[in-house]
């Protein structure tokens, strides 16, 4: 039974959270929502006591004044307090969440449709954190799990018992990075840094998702965050540095290579489904007057330096994002020529990683 009820709570009241911060926070809510119980008690009991005992078919006669000076002062004073008692512990509590300040680890966090980036600063590990539910799941193909629209490929990895401080912006559009549990909800806006903190005491997954309305895919934009020991964090982040050197070593080592056909088509199917399928759907065709079409699409049939340069750099004022900083140079070839031969298109032409660097620094 205590799971459940556990579970109902969580539902039907604010969520108490896992750091010292949030505990602050729900503990706030709860003194003020029991400051508001008392006043409605006392406000609408008096209420009701005064329409029973002083009701006309009594007898009783309404009173004729008007005014009563000392009544009126006192109904002002007594609020004036009771708003003033309630402001203090807000103020405290307010500053306190504010305050980034003598941060232990600190986290560059972007938001782009649908995405959230992360950098880590004083270290050279950073990657996209995308929506890992299976799109079978979402078109009600197969069951949906657990954890439905809240899963991530790569979740946020923070190190308990330190304070983790998160610059919070944006690429596109207004995001919102939201995670009940640490009390923490950041706007992310386009040209502006937003910063806030938190400090988890017991390892643990925690989830959020982007809680501002930004666009289509804006349910599909979750956050996942595994807080590990400092040891545990210490040890991932050494070997995600390791990991992403390597990467760019191949990454260079693979430009003096060429993929053949199938190895190009194969990969570019599994980043095609991946990022682009969503609004050129699986078929290629787009949704009219939406998202084009890529199949028969000109550019895909004829226009090659068009088409890795609205791939690499995406489109102002649409939809379409700049992929460049998302996928490898191996991967935006795989996609560009997959989407150049895919669906009928048939143009026999390939593009090399080599192809795509050489763009990137002309």
């Amino acid at each position: 039974m205590t799971p459940i009820a556990a579970q109902a709570q969580s539902q039907l009241n604010l969520t108490q959270g896992v750091t010292e911060i949030s505990q602050r926070v729900y503990d706030l809510h709860m003194t003020i929502f029991y400051i508001c119980c008392v006043i409605g008690v006392v406000v609408f009991g008096a209420m009701f006591w005064s329409m029973i005992r002083h009701r006309k078919s009594k007898g009783r006669k309404p009173a004729t004044f008007h005014e009563n000076i000392k009544v009126e002062i006192l109904w002002t004073i007594i609020p004036f307090l009771i708003l003033i008692g309630m402001a203090i512990p807000a103020t405290s509590t307010l500053i306190a969440m504010e305050d980034t300040s003598e941060a232990d680890v600190t986290v560059l966090v972007t938001g782009s449709q649908w995405k959230w980036h992360y950098k880590y600063f004083d270290s050279d590990v950073e990657y996209f954190s995308l929506l890992a539910t299976p799109r079978q799941q979402i078109e009600n193909r197969l069951e949906k799990g657990e954890n439905y629209l809240l899963e991530v490929d790569r979740p946020l990895v923070i190190p308990t018992d330190r304070k983790v401080r998160f610059l919070i912006t944006s690429d596109d559009v207004i995001h919102s990075w939201w995670v009940p549990d640490f009390a923490v909800k950041k706007d992310a806006n386009p040209g502006f840094i937003n910063e806030t903190w938190t400090q988890v005491d017991e390892p643990g997954i925690y989830r959020g998702q982007c809680a501002e309305l930004c666009g289509k895919d804006h349910g599909f934009m979750p956050v996942v965050v595994i807080a590990k020991t400092p040891a545990e964090y210490d040890a991932w982040l050494a070997e995600q540095e390791e990991i992403q050197r390597k990467a760019k070593e191949e990454e260079q080592r693979l430009l003096a290579m060429s993929m053949d056909m199938d190895e190009l088509m194969d990969l570019g199917e599994q980043v095609y489904l991946g990022s682009c399928a969503a609004c050129h759907q699986a078929s290629g065709e787009g949704i009219p007057g939406v998202f084009p079409a890529l199949k028969g699409s000109p550019m895909a049939l004829n226009d090659m330096n068009g088409h890795i340069d609205i791939v690499v750099n995406g489109k102002t004022g649409t939809s379409m994002q700049a992929f460049g900083n998302q996928l490898s140079l191996r991967e935006l070839a795989a996609v560009i020529t997959y989407e150049r031969n895919a669906w009928g298109n048939d143009t026999g032409e390939t593009v090399q990683a080599s192809d795509v660097n050489a763009f990137m620094n002309e």
